[in-house]
């Protein structure tokens, strides 16, 4: 047992060290970024070539992207003037289309995306006063949005105006490229675990090593599946469009105006006013014109009262001196 022990410890050492490369082997191994998608002078003489090409990036030569089975081929400059432009962009824009027809609109849209080898993401039809109107939501292959744009603002003469066009993109090839690497740093570690597992005799250690196992799978699959849903919508381009038909001035005047809800809102208004006075009368007629009645009587009283004491006395005309 005692030249296990030491055979133990150089395991739980090895492990940990392969667990802080995988922590941190994204930062260490990934490359310059600075280079990625633009051209490269070396050094003044001439030739221009790329940071990456996309056989580097997928760690194979020729393999597909993501793919680990092949070493990586270093990048040399072999003289060749051509840029290949690997760099992962993602696209997505919105349009705004008035159409003639937007039944035959949506089916022409449709089957010109698919051909381009797009398809649709989403899609909400509806009627707005008795008018159609439909957003479609597609997904086209990045090489292929200049053809989706061109195609959406004319379909076969369909299309009587585009009123609103916008696009953006988004460049995300360091974030590939840090992915990449971290996987392969993580794969890396995931098989010197393996191995140390293997040789393990202690129940400990063994737990110990598939603890870190389990670790670092995890993060391959966490890392995995936020790669591809890069690549996807790098491969993908996301586009919306709405299509509807132009609404006429005139059209859309008369269609404010319905005689018959202008006599009922009059009617309405008169029937009101008629109420208010009628309300009123009554109001005066029980109320107001009795009090007024007895406010007279009261007043006529005092005047009478007033009078016959000599408070209030009449008035009389003054004496006008007759001209001699």
């Amino acid at each position: 047992m005692r030249t296990i022990r030491p055979s133990i410890a150089r395991i739980a050492l090895i492990a940990s060290i392969g667990i802080l490369v995988a922590a941190c082997g994204g930062a260490a191994s990934a490359p310059d970024l600075s280079t990625v998608g633009s051209a490269v002078d070396d050094g003044g003489s001439g030739a221009r070539t790329q940071g990456y090409r996309a056989g580097e990036l997928s760690g194979a030569a020729g393999g597909e992207p993501g793919d680990d089975s092949g070493p990586v081929p270093p990048i040399t400059d072999d003289g060749v003037g051509a840029a290949v432009d690997d760099a992962k962009i993602i696209r997505t824009g919105t349009i705004a289309l008035e159409v003639t027809d937007v039944p035959t609109a949506l089916v022409t849209a449709r089957d010109g995306i698919r051909g381009m080898g797009g398809y649709v993401g989403a899609s909400q039809t509806e009627n707005i006063q008795d008018q159609p109107y439909a957003t479609i939501t597609y997904r086209i292959p990045a090489d292929r949005w200049e053809d989706a744009l061109d195609l959406l603002r004319k379909l076969n003469g369909l299309t009587s105006k585009v009123v609103t066009e916008s696009t953006e993109a988004i460049e995300v090839t360091g974030q590939v490229i840090d992915l990449e690497a971290r996987i392969r740093n993580l794969r890396a570690s995931e098989t010197a675990l393996q191995e140390i597992a293997a040789g393990a005799t202690r129940v400990t250690d063994v737990l110990e090593v598939q603890n870190q196992l389990t670790n670092v799978r995890g993060q391959i699959e966490q890392l995995g599946a936020a790669l591809a849903d890069l690549e996807d919508r790098a491969g993908f381009a996301t586009l919306t469009a709405t299509f509807s038909v132009p609404i006429v001035a005139v059209e859309a005047a008369a269609e404010g105006f319905e005689p018959a809800k202008v006599v009922d809102e009059a009617s309405a208004s008169l029937v009101n006013i008629l109420q208010a006075l009628t309300t009123a009368g009554i109001w005066f007629a029980i109320v107001w014109l009795p009090l007024l009645l007895v406010l007279g009587a009261i007043v006529a009283l005092v005047v009478w009262i007033g009078r016959r004491l000599g408070l209030i006395g009449r008035r009389s005309g003054a004496d006008v001196p007759l001209a001699g």
